[in-house]
């Protein structure tokens, strides 16, 4: 559902660019709903995408039981809910991500506790 504002809004929005240590990428695991919503990660654009999977991605969801199995190679990357290819050499910016860009992925083959989806 739309929303449209009765008045103009007269302030700067709160999660700006400028407000955070480094541009907020978003980042969901599909098929793992112990994890209900993507995570906020402030990533410096400079940071290679092949880096984000086995590098960042441990701090956050390498807890639950599949993490450990995942194929990086094999992973499905989704942007805004459209399959998408990064190219894993590329810093996050050169594969055009930006401030509160929303990535999921899809570990085939991995489906959750028991095949569960938690």
């Amino acid at each position: 559902m739309s929303v449209k504002a009765l008045k103009p809004y007269d302030f700067p929005a709160k999660d700006a660019r400028e407000n955070f240590p480094a541009p907020l990428l978003f980042i969901g695991w599909e098929d793992h709903l112990m994890f209900c919503a993507p995570i906020a990660l402030p990533l410096p654009a400079d940071t290679p995408f092949g880096a984000v999977g086995p590098g960042v991605l441990p701090g956050t969801y390498g807890y639950h039981p599949d993490f450990a199995k995942i194929d990086w190679n094999k992973v499905e990357w989704f942007k805004s809910g459209k399959p998408w290819k990064p190219d894993l050499a590329k810093s996050l910016a050169d594969n055009g991500l930006k401030h509160k860009d929303v990535l999921r992925f899809r570990t085939p083959g991995l489906n959750g506790i028991n095949g569960t989806c938690n």
